[in-house]
C-alpha cells in the first residue's frame, strides 16, 4: 500500500511539474526579452505556485530555500518567502482522536474545554485554545493525523528529484541533495514535538539571564510526540501593523539582546525566526514562539561568525572576503582578486552610514549576490545567523528607529571573543596574488 501511495504521489508531482513547465514556457514567450531580475521573478513565481499546489512538504522546502540568498537570486527568494503555510483546519474529530491516542486518561481529564475552532492551522499541526481544570488557559498544538505519512512520502520523492537535478553541471555547486537531506532532518524534528519541548526548555534556560525575554511555559503532562501543551500568552505579533506598543524602546533593546545572545554566545539559534514568531506583550516582554526548528552553530565556528560580523560592520572587505572564502564548504573557479574587490565595493556602500539609514536586507542581498556570482557557498548555519540579525535589525527599527544595534552588540561580541573555543582551521587559504604585469 505504501508503494502504491508513493507511486501515485510521484505521478501527481510529475503532472504538476509538467503543467508548471508549460505555463512557464508560455509566459516566457509572451514576456519577450527579460533582464535577469525579471527572469528570476517569473521563475520564482511559478516555483512558488507549484510548491503551493504540492502541499506541506514542498511549501516548507520553499520557505527554507527562501532563506538561502547565497544559493538563489533575489527574484527567487522574494517569491518563495511569500509562501504561506496556512491551510484549512482538520476536522475537530481528528484532533480529538490524536489527543486521545497521545495523552493518558489523567492528562485528558485536565482538559475541561477545547475550542473546536483552531486559533492557527498549518500543514503539520494546528493550535487550539483550551482550559484546564485549574482554570488556566493553554495553547494546545496538535499534529495532523496524516502529516507524518505524507511528509515521509514527499521526502523520498524530493531526495530522488534532488539527485537527478544534481547531475546537471550547472546545478551541482548548489549541493541540492545536501540541502534536501538537512531539510529532511529538520522536518523530522518538527514531527516529534518532544524535540520542540526540549528546545523550549533550553531556550528558557539560555534566556534566564535576560529579563523580559521568555518562551511559553510547558505543561509536561500535556506534551507528547504529537501534542504540545503550552501556556496561552496574550500579546501582539511583531508583524502587527500600526500597533502601538508600551515601552517600545525597551522591547526593541531586549529583543535585540535576545537574538545577539542566541547568535554569539549560545550558538543555539531559532531557525524559523521571523516577526510572526515574536510576540510582544503589554507587560513589556518579548516571547519567542514556534521553537521546532533550531540551528546549533558548531562551537569551533562561533568565533568565525564573530570575526565576520566585525569585519562587515567595519567595512573591512579584505577580512570578510578571506573568511567567506576560507570557510565556504565549496567554491567554484573563483577569481579571488575580483571576489575580494567586489566584497569591498559592496561594503563600501555602507561606510559612514548610521543604522537607521541602512537597509540591511538590501545590504545582505548585495553581499549574497557577490557570493553567488563567484560560487562561494557559505555554511548553512551562517545564513541562519544573517537572518536572525536581520530580524533583530528589523524589529529594532520598527519599535525604535534610533536603536544602535552595533552598540548593543559590542558587549556580546567582546564576551564571545573571550569565551568562544578555538576556531577550526579554514578549508582553504586565499590563492596567492598574481605578480603585477610588467
Amino acid at each position: 500500500m505504501r508503494s502504491i501511495r508513493l507511486d501515485l504521489r510521484f505521478v501527481h508531482i510529475a503532472l504538476v511539474g509538467v503543467l508548471a513547465l508549460f505555463v512557464y514556457l508560455g509566459r516566457r514567450v509572451r514576456a519577450g526579452r527579460l533582464e535577469r531580475a525579471g527572469l528570476e521573478g517569473l521563475r520564482g513565481e511559478l516555483i512558488a505556485r507549484t510548491f503551493e499546489r504540492l502541499g506541506a512538504t514542498f511549501i516548507k522546502f520553499g520557505q527554507i530555500m527562501s532563506t538561502r540568498p547565497d544559493l538563489l537570486g533575489p527574484g527567487y527568494t522574494a517569491k518563495l518567502a511569500r509562501l504561506q503555510d496556512a491551510v484549512p483546519p482538520a476536522p475537530f474529530a481528528e484532533v480529538e482522536a490524536v489527543i486521545a491516542a497521545e495523552l493518558d486518561a489523567e492528562a485528558r481529564a485536565r482538559l475541561v474545554f477545547i475550542d473546536p475552532v483552531p486559533i492557527a492551522a498549518a500543514s503539520v499541526a494546528q493550535v487550539h485554545k483550551a482550559r484546564l481544570d485549574t482554570g488556566e488557559v493553554v495553547a494546545l498544538k496538535v499534529q495532523r493525523a496524516e502529516a507524518e505519512a505524507q511528509i515521509e512520502r514527499d521526502l523520498a520523492i524530493l531526495g530522488l528529484l534532488a539527485r537527478m537535478v544534481d547531475r546537471l553541471p550547472s546545478m551541482h555547486l548548489l549541493s541540492i541533495p545536501g540541502a534536501v537531506a538537512r531539510f529532511g532532518a529538520s522536518l523530522h524534528g518538527q514531527l516529534d514535538f518532544r524535540e520542540e519541548a526540549a528546545n523550549n526548555r533550553r531556550f528558557a534556560e539560555n534566556f534566564a539571564s535576560i529579563p523580559g525575554v521568555s518562551v511559553p511555559r510547558l505543561f509536561p503532562d500535556l506534551c507528547s510526540k504529537r501534542v504540545l501543551g503550552m501556556e496561552f500568552i496574550e500579546g501582539a505579533k511583531a508583524t502587527a501593523r500600526g500597533q502601538v506598543f508600551k515601552e517600545a524602546k525597551k522591547l526593541a533593546r531586549i529583543g535585540g539582546e535576545a537574538i545577539l545572545k542566541m547568535v554569539f554566545l549560545d550558538g543555539f539559534v531559532h531557525a524559523d525566526l521571523h516577526p510572526g514568531n515574536i510576540l510582544l506583550t503589554d507587560d513589556g516582554r518579548v516571547v519567542l514562539l514556534d521553537l521546532g526548528m533550531v540551528t546549533e552553530i558548531p562551537a569551533d565556528l562561533r568565533l568565525v561568525w564573530v570575526e565576520t560580523f566585525v569585519s562587515l560592520s567595519r567595512s573591512d572587505g579584505a577580512t570578510a572576503a578571506r573568511l567567506f572564502y576560507g570557510y565556504a564548504p565549496s567554491v567554484g573557479s573563483t577569481r579571488y582578486a575580483d571576489f575580494e574587490r567586489e566584497i569591498s565595493e559592496q561594503l563600501g556602500k555602507l561606510a559612514g552610514k548610521s543604522l537607521k539609514d541602512v537597509e540591511v536586507g538590501e545590504a545582505v542581498s548585495g553581499m549574497m549576490n557577490v557570493l553567488r556570482r563567484h560560487a562561494v557557498q557559505v555554511d548553512p548555519s551562517f545564513t541562519v545567523v544573517h537572518l536572525a540579525l536581520l530580524v533583530a535589525e528589523g524589529l529594532g527599527k520598527q519599535l525604535d528607529p534610533e536603536i544602535d544595534l552595533l552598540g548593543i552588540a559590542a558587549p556580546y561580541l567582546m564576551q564571545a571573543m573571550v569565551s568562544s573555543p578555538p576556531v577550526r582551521p579554514p578549508y582553504r587559504a586565499p590563492p596567492p596574488a598574481l605578480p603585477a604585469a610588467r
